[in-house]
C-alpha cells in the first residue's frame, strides 16, 4: 500500500496548522506518516492538524468532520498513542471499539487501521522508543514494550486521561507560544510516562474477533485486486469460505458498514484519488471504468452524495 520512507520528525520551534478539503490530502498533512483515509460520510470533507514536533517526538491535534477508513503507518522505531478527546463518539482501531476511557496505541513501521465517526477529535503522541524507554529508566518506570505495542488499546483512568487532555490542549495552543522547546519536550514525555505507569492492556483477540477479523482482511485482499471487476457477495462468500450472514455481520463489526457499502466507498474513494492526480490526457470516464464503475451515470450520481462535488469538479483541482 506504501511504499514512501518515513523517519522521526526534525524539531520545530513553532505549532504547525494545515487545513484540507479532502480526506487524503488532509492525511498526507500529518509529518512523517503514511496514511490512506477514505471517507465514508456524506458531505464535503474538512479536516485541519495541529502539529508540534520535537526531536523523536509528535504531539499533534487532528480535527475531521466525515466519518472515515483510515490506513496508518508511522515511524519506525517508535509508539503512537492516539487519544480521543473527551464525548467523542465512538471509533475503532484494527476493528476493536474504542471507549471513552481507552486509548488507541501501536508501534511505528507497523500497519493499523482506525474506523473514526463524524466530528472525530484526536490527539496523537509519537515518541521514539530508545528516547522513551530512556527517560522511563531514569525516573525509574518499567515499561513493558510488548504488553504496550501488542494489544492496540489501553484503558486508562479518568482523572490521568482528563489531565492528559487539559496538558496536550494547552501545549498545542497560543498559551503556551515562547515557552523553552526543552521544557516542553520534558513536559510531555513526563506526562507519557505517567500514562504509561497506569495504563491496562485491553487485550480482545477472542476466537470470534480473530475469525471475523480474518474473514473481512481476506474479502478485502480479493477487492483491493480486482478493482476492475463486478463483484458479488457470492462470490466474496466463497472466497472467504462464509456464508452471508456471516460475511455481513463481519464487516458491519469490524468496519461499520455493510460488504457492499465498502465495496462502493473505497472504490468511489479511489476514483477521487486518480481524478486529483490525474494529467490532461484522462477524462472521468476513462478513470471511472478502471475502477469498475460501467453506468457512468450512476457514478456520478454516488460520487455527488458522498462528496458533495461532480466528478468533473474534483478533475479540475490538477489545475
Amino acid at each position: 500500500m506504501f511504499d514512501k520512507c518515513i523517519s522521526a520528525p526534525n524539531e520545530s520551534v513553532a505549532v504547525n496548522v494545515s487545513e484540507a478539503r479532502d480526506a487524503d490530502l488532509h492525511a498526507s498533512n500529518l509529518t512523517n506518516w503514511q496514511q490512506e483515509y477514505d471517507q465514508t460520510s456524506r458531505g464535503r470533507f474538512y479536516g485541519s492538524i495541529v502539529e508540534l514536533p520535537f526531536e523523536g517526538l509528535q504531539v499533534f491535534r487532528e480535527h475531521t468532520n466525515q466519518a472515515l477508513q483510515q490506513k496508518c503507518v508511522v515511524w519506525p522505531n517508535s509508539v503512537w498513542l492516539g487519544i480521543p478527546l473527551a464525548d467523542q463518539a465512538e471509533g475503532r482501531i484494527n476493528g476493536l471499539a474504542v471507549q471513552p476511557n481507552t486509548i488507541m496505541c501501536r508501534p511505528g513501521d507497523c500497519h493499523f487501521e482506525l474506523t473514526t465517526p463524524q466530528d472525530y477529535n484526536l490527539y496523537g503522541l509519537v515518541v521514539d522508543h530508545q528516547a522513551l524507554m530512556k527517560v522511563a529508566a531514569i525516573h525509574g518506570v518499567k515499561l513493558n514494550w510488548q504488553e504496550l505495542t501488542e494489544h492496540g488499546r489501553l484503558s486508562m483512568p479518568d482523572k490521568t486521561l482528563g489531565e492528559v487532555r487539559f496538558l496536550l490542549a494547552r501545549l498545542l495552543s497560543n498559551q503556551n507560544a515562547g515557552a523553552a522547546v526543552r521544557l516542553q519536550h520534558d513536559i510531555v514525555m513526563m506526562a507519557l510516562l505517567e500514562v504509561l505507569k497506569v495504563e491496562t492492556p485491553q487485550p480482545v483477540k477472542t476466537q470470534s474477533y480473530v475469525h471475523r477479523k480474518s474473514v473481512v482482511d481476506c474479502a478485502r485482499h480479493f477487492l483491493d485486486h480486482h478493482l476492475d471487476t463486478p463483484v458479488t457477495v457470492t462470490q466474496l462468500c466463497e472466497i472467504a469460505n462464509v456464508s452471508r450472514r456471516t460475511l455481513q455481520y463481519s464487516f458491519e463489526s469490524i468496519l461499520g458498514m455493510s460488504p457492499i457499502q465498502y465495496l462502493r466507498i473505497s472504490r468511489l474513494n479511489g476514483v477521487r484519488r486518480e481524478l486529483i492526480n490525474a494529467d490532461h490526457t484522462q477524462s472521468v470516464s476513462d478513470i471511472a471504468v478502471r475502477w469498475g464503475f460501467w453506468h457512468l451515470s450512476q457514478f456520478a450520481k454516488d460520487y455527488r452524495q458522498l462528496f458533495d462535488e461532480r466528478p468533473s469538479d474534483t478533475l479540475e483541482w490538477r489545475g
